[in-house]
């Protein structure tokens, strides 16, 4: 069994009615996954094989949580806590012990195979092109240090001056952002450039 002394502090710390519950719920999880190393994120007791989160608990002023990774929102007693299990006041609130090994099992597994992620993600789909209006290609070629910055950019940025533009309802405010940006983009400014750095 690997242990953190920074986990025994933080039990050291809990209210007293929480140090039994904690007590209890990290020697569980060490019974279910004698291979769980402990470590302290996100300031709470976690519990990994191979670095990967498996579980995790956490002390409150009037009551305790677990969490175990991955494994949904099922059965949770109550939508305000953090966990599956509700707010855990006493050790009468956990479930039964063979229930929490076999979610620690299903977890580890989940872990070990797949990874915490239950679902991939989505590829993301392709912004489309926004082509680029005349009135401004012809702006930047009037001043070439603004051509020249404007190709230097980043497609995010030139498509971040080029969204502002066409989403422009009137041709009088179309021109006047023009204008702006050809001067911005002159003088090597991204359109954001006044949030830059906040």
């Amino acid at each position: 069994m690997s242990t953190d002394p920074r986990i025994d502090a933080y039990i050291a710390k809990a209210a007293p009615f929480a140090q039994p519950i904690l007590i209890h719920i990290r020697a569980l999880i060490h019974r279910a996954l004698p291979q769980a190393e402990e470590t302290i994120k996100w300031s709470m007791p976690h519990f990994m094989l191979g670095g990967k989160n498996v579980a995790a608990m956490a002390a409150f002023k009037a009551h305790c949580a677990l969490v175990i990774h991955g494994d949904g929102r099922q059965g949770q007693k109550d939508q305000g806590s953090m966990g599956q299990y509700g707010k855990i006041g006493t050790l009468a609130d956990l479930p039964a012990e063979a229930d929490l090994t076999a979610n620690l099992s299903a977890a580890a597994e989940r872990v070990q195979t797949v990874g915490t992620a239950l679902k991939p993600r989505p590829a993301k789909t392709p912004k489309a092109a926004i082509g680029m209006p005349e009135a401004f290609a012809a702006a930047l070629a009037q001043v070439p240090t603004a051509q020249a910055a404007f190709d230097a950019f980043a497609p995010s940025h030139r498509r971040e001056y080029l969204e502002w533009i066409v989403e422009a309802r009137r041709a009088d405010t179309r021109d006047k952002r023009i204008a702006q940006a050809v001067e911005w983009i002159a003088e090597g400014k991204k359109r954001n450039w006044k949030y830059e750095g906040c």
